[in-house]
């Protein structure tokens, strides 16, 4: 808060204090004025101030649209993001359906191969083996034997290595690879997500209703992330503020109607006392004693009924009567 507000502070409460003078401890009124809260609005981004929907002074309702920074940032890395998804998800198809058909065909034609060159190499042994068995001039030696049994078992371990390789390509990729590429594509998604919130909250709206207090950044402004742009005042937020000597205290609680008296204001405001300061105040200083404890006034805060709030305006003086 600014000097000037804690200078007319000061002025209400030395009014209060010297109209207290004036009429001893009876009091037909107390003396006060309007204060708001302000809600500060602003985005958890950063960017340039693209554009700017609300005009000091304004009333706006909840969630209309207030102010833009410049989504292009976003809007470049999401389309980015819906590229590299789709690069993911194709390679992840591609490995779950193994190889293509002309592949298989190539593989299928070497099987084939292999399984003949085996049949060949396994009559060879037959005969080979009759002959051994039967002995006489074409007799083979046991030598030569072992050499074709010897082919025959190269020719079945390559039929059995096409076999493997063939159902290799039909099963796809392995377990693990498709796995991570599955985690991949989860990954980037939440990636997307997360710059699809970031584009959303570039685009602030009300979040309830009031007016438009003040504007902290102009159009084509650099706002740094989480610095406000506006303040909205809701007409919740409004309080009425004022001072009462610690001997009325009892008079009032958390709760008690009181009667709101403002200049140009045809007819009372009613309002509730929602605070009570534990803490009392006093000025000038002074040393306590059983006169100057009369001086002492405690800060009072009453919400004025909602209807009303639009009669009144932040630091304007109000005469506050008990109910």
């Amino acid at each position: 808060m600014h000097a000037g507000f804690f200078r007319f502070r000061a002025i209400i409460v030395l009014a209060a204090l010297a109209m207290l003078g004036c009429s001893g401890d009876e009091v037909a009124y107390y003396q006060g004025y309007v204060e708001g809260e302000f809600v500060y609005l602003a985005s958890s981004g950063q960017g340039i101030l693209k554009n700017l929907l609300v005009t000091k002074g304004q009333s706006v309702r909840q969630h209309e649209p207030l102010f833009r920074l410049d989504p292009n940032p976003e809007a470049l890395k999401i389309e980015e993001m819906h590229y590299r998804i789709a690069q993911a998800k194709a390679r992840m198809a591609d490995m779950k359906k193994g190889e293509r058909p002309s592949e298989l065909a190539n593989i299928q034609s070497r099987l084939k191969k292999a399984q003949e060159a085996l049949a060949l190499a396994e009559r060879d042994l037959n005969r080979r083996r009759d002959l051994y068995q039967r002995g006489g001039t074409d007799t083979i030696s046991e030598e030569e034997l072992d050499r074709f049994k010897t082919e025959v078992n190269i020719r079945q371990a390559d039929v059995s290595a096409i076999e493997a390789e063939l159902e290799t390509a039909r099963l796809g990729g392995r377990t693990d690879a498709v796995s991570a590429t599955e985690s991949e594509v989860g990954i980037l998604a939440s990636s997307l997500d997360q710059l699809k919130w970031q584009l959303a909250e570039k685009q602030v709206k009300s979040p309830s209703g009031g007016t438009i207090q003040d504007i902290l950044y102009r159009v084509g402004e650099f706002v740094p992330p989480g610095r406000p742009v506006l303040s909205l005042l809701p007409p919740e937020n409004l309080k009425i503020r004022f001072f009462v000597p610690q001997s009325h205290l009892p008079r009032l609680q958390v709760g008690s109607a009181v009667q709101v008296n403002a200049d140009g204001v045809d007819a009372l405001i009613r309002a509730n006392v929602s605070f009570i300061s534990p803490e009392a105040e006093f000025t000038p200083p002074i040393i306590y004693s059983k006169s100057s404890r009369k001086k002492l006034v405690f800060m009072i805060e009453a919400t004025p009924e909602i209807e009303a709030t639009n009669r009144l305006r932040v630091g304007q003086p109000v005469d506050v009567y008990l109910d």
